[in-house]
């Protein structure tokens, strides 16, 4: 098979393996372990062992690292500091030290009963216990970010102790080579690899931050993106040689360039311009590992394989819920991130497979660890999706802190009606709350992130601790009595969950949806979204406003032709609602909104828009709201019905001239 033939399996098994995955919403990177195990010489042998293809693998690894270094930076070490140097260490050491000496016994204690190959020195185990410290944070952060618990409790421990571990690698990487030294001189290379990590690493961070920023400074002002993008695979595959020509490893390269670049002004650029190579790399790296890994091992040592999956997933559970409790988590907290870190994870891979090429690890238990830790990152997505009934089930107290918690969002809603829910307390959330409490609006926030609920309550900001995308939190909030509902995270997930359970329990209730961009514009409308605000077009129209005034344009005509665009995209914008403190001499001619219930007996009910024709009193119907809650398009042939809400645009005699031929039938 040529090199042309290779690149085309790779990428038509990766584009198949994600796309199943994604189909099912699992994770990318099960997709790529199983198209690996498919066309590997151990599956169809579509693909047979190559040291080219392993070598393509690898570049994953570096630019895993990279990445991973380019996102390192002391404020989120220093956020999370609590968790990433209390649980995230007290994880990886014990867990290493556990898994170690469980090995090594076993190996002493069956040795006269099991083959030599079977047998595992202490440096092995210690290999095999850096191995399966490591949780997946690929598999991880994707879902607790889909299901907004990244700020939580349980959410801010697990991505503590992940941090750590993407930390911990970088040790690892420069020790686990010098263990393959013969034992005789081990200690002494052992001593000489962390002089020369320790040596390299101070060189490096030293005096390679200030040449990197002049460096990057240089080559961007040639103001060429093709030599920029040349330049950063330069330094990320440099880097990465360096420290293997030094005897480390290619990773630790990658991480310290990722170190180095994220001090100067261009870590987003860079971060933009290599993310489509990681992405690609490290899912050939993945089909390799799937490669590698004999299926027929899960049949003939099922049971080895079995204890290799349970035991370290229950041991590392079993250790970050004592961990957790000891440092102060609630039962119901510690169980969660057990559940969310027992799982094998990405760097555990990489470590295995050094191993295996240091020669410290026989083949005998490659395959069965590899199988264990693939399996294990295929039940993730289960274990996840089921921790929050089995926490339920199985921690009592758990009950109790939940019906804690919607009691004080109710006793602070019980007397609230007519208010706003505020689905997330961060800067776009504050912001609505400060022009809501300016216009004498009652509202209640619902935030995930403790610390800022607590300042924000502190303060005197009507903010509670609760999940909006759970229905329990919505319904406690007084979600029946509120006026309006609006999301404010950037989560197109969570806001669907939001709209379905506003959807069902209370359709009249509108929602309004900030997002990103206008990708899922049609899927959040048709989820029942009242309006939905991309921040991209928004912010183009105060730079396209902000343009236009400085090139002369006067400022009324500016201000014109922005709303004419929001008019154009906004169905609620189209107009206003008038008010008492509209009623001037100015105001009073000028077009408004009308929203017109259509009562039981109505006129209009049961008739299409076409048979009105509103363009004879000047009136154009902008909305109609079902008695779902459920938005409709204007057009002719829409039948309006019982408890249907139609917004009508137009001057005031119109209106009113207007409302009466739909309600009576008066012309």
């Amino acid at each position: 098979m040529d090199g042309l033939e290779l690149t085309l399996l790779y990428l038509l098994a990766g584009v198949l393996g994600v796309a199943v995955c994604r189909w099912f919403k699992w994770p990318a990177v099960l997709g790529y372990l199983s198209a690996g195990v498919l066309i590997g010489p151990h599956g169809l042998a579509l693909v047979p062992a190559s040291v080219g293809v392993s070598h393509l693998g690898e570049f994953g690894v570096v630019f895993l690292m990279f990445i991973i270094g380019l996102e390192f930076n002391l404020r989120k070490l220093r956020a999370l500091q609590r968790h990433v140097f209390g649980l995230g260490t007290l994880q990886v050491i014990l867990t290493l030290l556990t898994v170690t000496a469980g090995f090594w016994l076993m190996g002493l204690w069956w040795q006269d009963g099991l083959p030599h190959s079977w047998t595992l020195s202490w440096q092995a185990a210690l290999a095999v216990g850096a191995a399966l410290a490591m949780s997946s944070t690929a598999i991880v952060t994707k879902m607790m970010g889909e299901a907004l618990e990244l700020e939580s409790a349980h959410g801010k421990r697990v991505m503590g102790v992940l941090l750590f571990q993407d930390l911990a690698v970088v040790p690892l990487l420069v020790l686990i080579p010098a263990l393959a030294s013969p034992a005789p001189a081990l200690a002494n290379e052992l001593g000489v690899a962390l002089l020369k990590g320790f040596l390299l690493v101070a060189v490096l961070l030293v005096g390679g931050q200030k040449v990197m920023r002049w460096w990057l400074t240089t080559v961007a002002r040639r103001q060429s993106s093709e030599l920029f993008m040349l330049n950063l695979l330069l330094i990320t595959l440099g880097l990465a040689w360096l420290t293997e020509k030094a005897g480390l490893s290619l990773a630790l390269g990658a991480f310290l360039g990722g170190v180095l670049v994220s001090e100067t002004d261009f870590k987003w650029q860079v971060e933009a311009d290599i993310k489509p190579f990681h992405d690609v790399l490290l899912g050939l790296f993945f089909i390799t590992v799937g490669m590698v890994l004999d299926p027929r091992v899960v049949i003939q040592r099922g049971g080895w394989v079995f204890l290799l999956l349970l035991v370290p997933s229950l041991l590392k559970l079993g250790l970050v819920f004592g961990l957790s409790r000891t440092l102060g988590a609630s039962t119901g907290v510690s169980l969660r991130t057990g559940i969310y870190l027992s799982q094998a994870g990405e760097f555990g891979f990489v470590l295995l497979s050094l191993s295996a090429q240091q020669g410290l690890l026989p083949n005998t238990w490659l395959q069965p660890l590899l199988a264990a830790m693939v399996l294990s990152m295929f039940i993730t997505p289960f274990l996840i999706q089921h921790s929050h009934d089995w926490v339920m089930r199985f921690v009592a107290s758990e009950w109790l802190e939940q019906s804690l918690q919607m009691t004080q969002i109710a006793r602070k809603t019980i007397n609230t009606d007519h208010h706003v829910i505020i689905c997330g307390y961060g800067r776009s959330g504050q912001n609505l709350a400060r022009l809501l409490e300016q216009e004498g609006i009652a509202y209640v926030a619902l935030d995930m992130d403790p610390d800022r609920v607590r300042q924000a309550a502190a303060n005197g900001d009507h903010v509670v601790f609760g999940d909006a995308a759970r229905l329990t939190s919505l319904m406690a909030a007084g979600l029946n009595r509120a006026s309006a509902v609006v999301v404010t995270y950037l989560s197109v997930p969570g806001a669907l969950k939001v709209l379905a359970n506003t959807r069902q329990n209370a359709p009249h209730v509108p929602v309004v949806v900030r997002t990103q961009d206008d990708f899922a514009l049609e899927q959040l409308r048709a989820a029942g979204a009242t309006e939905v605000v991309p921040e991209a077009i928004e912010g183009s129209l105060m730079l396209a406003s902000h343009a236009l005034a400085l090139v002369g344009v006067p400022m009324r005509r500016v201000l014109r032709v922005v709303q004419a665009q929001r008019d154009a995209r906004y169905n609620l914008l189209r107009g206003y609602f008038h008010g008492a403190d509209d009623d001037t001499a100015l105001e009073r001619d000028q077009a408004r909104l009308l929203p017109l219930k259509l009562e039981a007996d109505a006129f209009a009910c049961g008739h299409p828009l076409s048979h009105f024709n509103l363009s004879q009193f000047k009136v154009r119907a902008v909305t109609l709201r079902r008695a779902n809650g459920k938005i409709t398009p204007c057009t002719d042939d829409t039948v309006l019905g019982m408890n249907d809400t139609l917004t009508l645009l137009g001057r005031p005699d119109a209106l009113s001239a207007a409302q009466d031929y739909l309600t009576q039938g008066t012309l």
